[in-house]
C-alpha cells in the first residue's frame, strides 16, 4: 500500500491538531472548545501509534501512551461537561464573553 508509511500517519496527527487549535480559536462556545481539545488529542493518539507502529520496538508502549491520552481526554470530557452545566444553571448561558462574573 503506497499510504502506508510513517510521514503520512504524521500529517494526519498534525491536521487534527491543526483543525483543533483553528476550532479552539473559533468557537465561541464552551462544547465548541470541548470538541476542538479532542481533536487535539485525537491527533495526539495518531502520532503514538504512527511511532509505535513504525519506530518502536515493543508495540504495547504505543498502545499504552494512547489509552493513557483516551483515558484523559475521557477524563477531561466529563470534568468539562459537569463545569458547563454549572456555568449553564448560573449565568444561563455558556457563552464564554457572555460569563464576566469569573473575573476576579
Amino acid at each position: 500500500m503506497p499510504s502506508d508509511n510513517l510521514t503520512t500517519y504524521l500529517v494526519i496527527g498534525a491536521f487534527l491538531l491543526f483543525v483543533g487549535l483553528y476550532g479552539m480559536i473559533r468557537h465561541r462556545s464552551l462544547i465548541g472548545m470541548l470538541i476542538s481539545v479532542e481533536l487535539m488529542l485525537a491527533g495526539a493518539g495518531v502520532n503514538f501509534m504512527a511511532f509505535n507502529r513504525f519506530t518502536a520496538p515493543d508495540p504495547a508502549v504505543g498502545q499504552a501512551f494512547t489509552l493513557f491520552v483516551m483515558g484523559i481526554a475521557a477524563a477531561e470530557a466529563a470534568i468539562v461537561i459537569s463545569l458547563v452545566i454549572a456555568i449553564h444553571r448560573r449565568f444561563h448561558s455558556v457563552d464564554p464573553q457572555a460569563i464576566d462574573d469569573l473575573r476576579g
